[in-house]
């Protein structure tokens, strides 16, 4: 039976903490699904952990890349190979809860969605809960997303028959905002489910530095990617900023 759930994971040095993210696919109440790894060239030992796994699970198909192209080249070449209805996103140091893609799934397919995501909390380097939540609303369109990213890539779950093929553009960061703008922009709406169903690992990088650099990286999608002007790509930057500083409080 072709699986119906397709994961997307890109790999690289994550030799600490990939088979714990591997370990929370395995462990889904739903068991319908194919993980795709695509390995960026990995040279901390992540490529012979990961020879390991494949043999644990056929459900389990890695790509090795022999030089490293970013994470938006790896999750195209998962894309590629995707042989599932569905479109599930995991990187390499992120977890779920067991019960994530069955609650989402039966969520989608009641309600006929094309494009969910859902709540989750963040976790530190050492997998430890921070006691921090990010909520979600129950839907965001173009304009929505535009001023509040709020959709986090380890929650989305896309049905490819209603928003068909897709690709990630290829740049090195915020590739996936850029995406489900591209999947907003068909016409589609997001559906957020507001119940905590995976974990985020938080970076070793100071808040300040983070939020800078996704802010540069949202000014470059606004202004490179969605060719806003000047004056829109300000508008909703203004909101933007807004908004990722009531989703830290």
């Amino acid at each position: 039976m072709a699986p119906s759930i397709s994961i997307i994971m890109p790999s690289y040095n994550c030799k600490e903490y990939i088979s714990f993210s591997i370990e929370s696919v395995r462990a889904q109440t739903y068991t319908n699904w194919e993980l795709l790894i695509v390995d960026d060239h990995s040279t901390d030992g992540t490529v012979e952990l990961l020879k390991e796994w494949e043999k644990v699970d056929k459900r389990i198909r890695v790509f090795y890349r022999t030089v490293n192209g970013g994470a938006a080249i790896a999750r195209n070449i998962a894309l590629e190979h995707a042989c599932g209805k569905y479109i599930a996103f995991l990187d390499s140091d992120d977890r779920w809860k067991k019960e994530k893609l069955e609650v989402q799934l039966a969520y989608m397919k009641a309600n006929n969605y094309a494009f969910t995501f859902t709540a989750y909390e963040c976790i530190d380097q050492a997998g430890s809960r921070l006691k921090k939540y990010i909520r979600v609303p129950k839907e965001v369109d173009y304009q929505t997303m535009l001023k509040n990213t709020i959709v986090g890539c380890l929650t989305v779950l896309i049905d490819r028959d209603q928003v068909g093929d897709f690709q990630m553009p290829n740049i090195r960061t915020r590739q996936d905002l850029a995406t489900w703008l591209m999947i907003l922009k068909r016409g589609f709406r997001a559906f957020g489910l507001d119940e905590i169903l995976a974990e985020y690992r938080v970076g070793n990088e100071s808040i300040s530095k983070n939020k800078w650099k996704a802010a540069k990286n949202n000014w470059h999608v606004y202004r490179h990617i969605e060719q806003l002007n000047f004056l829109q790509s300000s508008w909703y930057f203004s909101h933007y900023a807004y908004n990722a500083i009531r989703k830290r409080l």
